[in-house]
């Protein structure tokens, strides 16, 4: 069937060639006989280009004369309208009339389908009788030079009386040379059913066209567009379309006028290519079919998914019964289906189609008149604001019904749909306060997305704002928003700013902010005398109201650490801080990982992690992605705190992942933090090349600012520089961290044991004079903070340095404290330097299980370079070791795991490398690393290799680096320079 007026030019015969043929050869039977063939196919499969592509072919026969016709609905009532089509011009032409030769006017008779005299039999009777008894006589004439080929398009709409005169035809036709061809479209499209069921029986051979294939999909893409598509791109065609011709062949049509390549990323989008004119075409097509179908697949189009026929009744203003019979007629005719929901298109495309022909205003009432409905029959909230996002404004009730579904979007975790009923929201004649009320919510839901564009809004809504709780909630995202894009007088300035203004209609809210304004001045340079005394000033007395209690807490506890205070009161604050969490419902502040910083201080690491977990699920099962970024991070550094380099590696690398996807750079302090997580993690497995790169990549390897972030860097760049061999940089970074985190008020060495750090270094540049006071600080702080593992660690450097007996005594105590911490790579070093002095005591057997020990421990951590060292002792003492020759899955470290598993997911190179933040030659180093330990030649069998190694832990892999090599056997620097 050809497409109805106003869709522009029928679908190409492309996709079809196979069943053209096959047409053909039925055409081309030979033999004296009558040959009948019916082309069957739904609206849009092509019969008709197959049709006339047929007759193309039969045309060039000069023994075949072709007579064709093409039925049409507008004549179906008109008496032998087919007919006359076939042969009018043959009878005014008179060269093949029926009588003989050309007849002067006068004589002339009627021709066939021309009103007759009145016969004894009856009117109709006698003038049907002699018609179709010329009819024959024509065409058996017609057959006396040839073949003869006659074709009907279109069948289902032919008159009756060429339905009865096609009937005699195929009734008597058998001994004449004689092709009849008809295309019939489907059931409910006929216009004379009782004719068509008559007529139907009598054709010898019938051709179906159903759906095309992928194949012809392809094939008729390929001629359309140029260029073979994708297959997810012609799957994703065929799907939408069912294979109807008429419907791909607009889709290509679209994708050729659009210029977008067709490849996976379009093919989800693929309504997006239906062009305007297939719309008229489809409502033109389902006009025809009965009364009120346009109205209600015009709804059924524009509501999307499968609306109700109660639904329908409401929006359309039909009776049910009139939107039943439609439906029930769009579904025979093939248009809709029916679901356990309600009516649906069968094909997207259709629907997309149907849609875009609809006046905007229209589309618009129908979907305010859906959402009122379904709000009355107390449907799903966010149901209802879906139709809300189509509807016109000036809706007094909708701004309500959009606020109340973003909430409850939100808590599903659905941000991207709660962001759009608020943005809608907005859109409408709203006062200050609930616009400002709208704002904030938009910009908290937007450091999903883009902070940014989060701290834009979250402005907006604190300058509307008037309710003191608003702002001041407002005021604490806004500050926290600002303090992940290093705006801190900014956000000091906010905070005091609204402060100020709460602090006589709203003391406690007054107070939380005060605490985030000192929390921030302590962290972005060295705080000012004013800060601090204020800090020291405050107690947990102070607060009366339990939300100012916890907020007051975190900070306190942060406190206690600074001063060295007991580390009993600093978990009690903390624990007190974190009742509700670290990322507690509807409190902005970043004050809570305080808490859980000063939990790890206090030797509770543990429950720290605990803590980082929970509030990581909470923030991810709310869509939050800042707050599941801080989690992330504070949970990473932790975990490399303990030893757990993969886990720390890995939740580091997410962190900054997530922050870059919502506008936070590499050089932000956010990502900084992460940053100098994961170089720690790598300088203790060994990948020195990687932890360059990566600080170098941060803009991290030269002077750095005050941000406390910053202390956190020069300990781990001066952990690098020390593996390095670079001992004179290394011991800068470690004395530099530790002038800057004194002049901010923390003396206490459990967040930086910076002294500890800077004393083994001296030892090894054999700078003793130096190296024991700086020890010897530490341990005395440390014993007064009072924390085993903090204690442990100042007594391990405090034994290397003194050596002898007196070290040696130092070291097994640390030893002993260490091994009932959970800072395990810590202990590890500790069995690794106390069997080393025990072995150069020359007591063998005792340092033997000591160095065994550590090996396992640093295995355990994924530490290469300590168990690496503790090997070497341990054949230094007689013992003969396995050698660590891995080969396989196993031997992979946790970054070269990484670079292959990308690699086998199909990334290039350049695009590892830009994913894990690392340098192409990095990348590089590492693949031939991997291709080496997996005895394969390329990427070819990564994939392979790797999936067969499921279910198997994954051991470090002997690097052959230890820390230190530089300085020679006498000169090594203790192994807890890598830590």
């Amino acid at each position: 069937m050809t497409a109805p007026h106003g869709a522009g030019a029928g679908p190409v015969l492309s996709g079809r060639h196979r069943e053209s043929k096959a047409l053909e050869r039925l055409l081309a039977t030979p033999g004296g006989g009558c040959a009948s063939v019916l082309v069957q196919g739904g609206w849009g499969s092509g019969k008709t280009s197959v049709l006339r592509a047929a007759l193309a072919g039969a045309r060039d026969d000069a023994a075949t004369r072709v007579v064709s016709a093409s039925a049409d609905p507008l004549e179906c009532d008109l008496r032998y309208a087919v007919v006359r089509q076939l042969f009018e011009r043959l009878v005014a032409d008179g060269a093949d009339s029926p009588y003989g030769g050309r007849t002067p006017d006068s004589a002339r008779r009627p021709a066939p389908w021309e009103p007759r005299p009145s016969g004894p039999s009856g009117p109709m009777a006698g003038q049907d009788a002699a018609a179709l008894r010329d009819l024959y006589q024509l065409a058996a004439r017609l057959t006396s030079h040839g073949r003869l080929l006659v074709a009907v398009d279109d069948l289902q709409w032919s008159d009756t009386a060429s339905l009865r005169w096609l009937r005699h035809l195929l009734h008597r036709a058998d001994d004449l040379p004689l092709v009849v061809v008809a295309t019939l479209g489907p059931e409910d499209a006929r216009s004379n059913s009782a004719g068509i069921a008559a007529a139907v029986p009598l054709f010898q051979h019938r051709l179906t066209l159903g759906g095309l294939s992928d194949e012809a999909v392809e094939c008729l893409a390929e001629e359309v567009l140029g260029e073979a598509p994708e297959p997810s791109f012609t799957a994703a065609c065929r799907n939408a379309t069912g294979g109807n011709l008429l419907l791909v062949d607009a889709l290509l049509r679209g994708a050729r006028a659009a210029g977008r390549p067709v490849d996976a990323d379009l093919a989800p989008r693929i309504t997006e290519l239906v062009p305007a004119d297939l719309g008229p075409a489809v409502l033109t097509r389902i006009e025809g079919v009965a009364p009120h179908t346009t109205a209600t697949a015009e709804a059924v189009a524009v509501l999307g998914g499968s609306p109700s026929v109660d639904l329908l009744t409401a929006v359309t203003g039909l009776t049910q019964p009139q939107v039943e019979d439609a439906a029930h007629v769009l579904v025979r005719a093939d248009c809709l289906t029916r679901t356990d929901e309600g009516l649906s298109f069968r094909y997207d495309a259709l629907a997309a189609a149907v849609a875009s022909a609809v006046l905007p205003s229209m589309r618009m009432n129908l979907h305010v008149r859906a959402a009122r409905f379904l709000l009355s029959q107390g449907a799903p909230l966010e149901q209802v604001a879906g139709h809300l996002l189509h509807s016109p404004l000036g809706h007094p009730w909708v701004p309500q019904v959009l606020t109340r579904a973003a909430a409850t979007a939100s808590e599903h975790g659905d941000t991207e749909k709660a962001m759009a009923f608020l943005k809608r929201a907005l859109r409408e004649e709203l006062t200050e306060e609930a616009r400002a009320s709208l704002l904030a919510s938009v910009g908290r839901l937007e450091l999903s997305s883009s902070v940014p564009v989060a701290v834009r809004n979250l402005e907006r809504s604190l300058e509307l704002s008037r309710d003191p709780a608003d702002r001041a909630v407002a005021a604490r995202g806004l500050a926290g928003a600002m303090l992940a894009l290093d705006r801190y007088p900014d956000a000091l300035e906010t905070l005091r700013r609204t402060g100020e203004d709460l602090r006589e209609t709203d003391s406690v809210d007054a107070v939380c902010l005060e605490v985030d304004l000192l929390h921030i001045a302590l962290t972005n340079t060295v705080p000012a005398p004013a800060v601090v005394r204020r800090l020291m000033e405050l107690d947990i007395s102070d607060a009366a109201d339990t939300r100012v209690r916890r907020h007051l807490a975190a900070l306190l506890s942060l406190r206690a650490v600074m001063v060295g205070r007991s580390s009993e009161e600093t978990v009690r604050l903390a624990r007190l801080a974190l009742s509700q969490g670290a990322d507690p419902m509807a409190d902005e502040s970043v004050v809570y990982y305080d808490a859980v910083l000063s939990l790890r201080a206090a030797g509770e690491t543990e429950l720290a992690l605990e803590y980082t977990d929970a509030a990581a699920r909470k923030a991810q099962a709310r869509g939050s992605v800042l707050a599941h970024v801080m989690a992330m991070g504070v949970r990473a550094y932790t975990h490399c705190w303990t030893g757990r380099l993969r886990e720390c590696q890995d939740d580091a690398m997410s962190a900054l992942e997530e922050l870059a996807g919502i506008g936070i750079g590499p050089r932000h302090s956010f990502s900084v933090f992460a940053i100098a997580t994961l170089t720690d993690s790598l300088v203790k497995q060994g990948e020195h090349e990687a932890a360059e790169e990566l600080l170098r990549r941060g803009d991290l390897s030269g002077a750095l600012n005050a941000n406390w972030v910053n202390e956190y860097v020069l300990m781990v760049r001066g952990r690098l520089r020390v593996a390095q061999g670079r001992l004179e940089e290394g011991l800068a970074d470690f004395l530099l961290c530790g002038e800057r985190t004194c002049g901010r008020g923390f003396h206490s060495p459990a967040v930086h044991p910076w002294r500890s750090e800077a004393a083994l270094v001296h030892a090894a540049l054999r700078q003793s004079e130096a190296a024991r006071p700086l020890a010897e600080e530490e341990l005395t702080l440390a014993r007064a903070w009072g924390v085993p593992e903090t204690v442990g660690v100042a007594l391990h450097a405090m034994g290397t340095v003194v050596g002898g007996q007196e070290g040696l005594d130092m070291l097994r105590e640390a030893v002993e404290l260490l091994g009932r911490a959970p800072a395990r790579l810590r202990y590890a070093q500790a069995l690794a330097d106390c069997g080393v002095l025990t072995r150069k005591a020359g007591r063998l057997a005792e340092a033997r299980p000591l160095l065994q020990k550590a090996v396992s421990v640093a295995h355990e951590c994924g530490a290469t370079p300590l168990a690496d060292r503790a090997l070497a002792e341990l054949r230094a003492v007689g013992d003969r070791p396995r050698g660590r020759s891995f080969h396989g899955v196993d031997a992979l470290t946790a970054t070269e795991r990484r670079v292959a598993n990308l690699a086998a997911q199909g990334m290039t190179n350049r695009e590892i490398a830009q994913h894990l933040f690392v340098g192409l030659r990095t990348v590089e180093l590492h693949l031939t690393n991997v291709y080496g330990k997996l005895a394969i030649d390329g990427r070819a069998g990564l994939a392979h290799t790797l999936s067969s190694s499921q279910g198997r832990r994954s051991e470090r892999t002997d690097r052959g680096a230890t820390g230190g090599k530089a300085l020679g056997p006498d000169r090594q620097v203790s192994a807890s320079s890598g830590a």
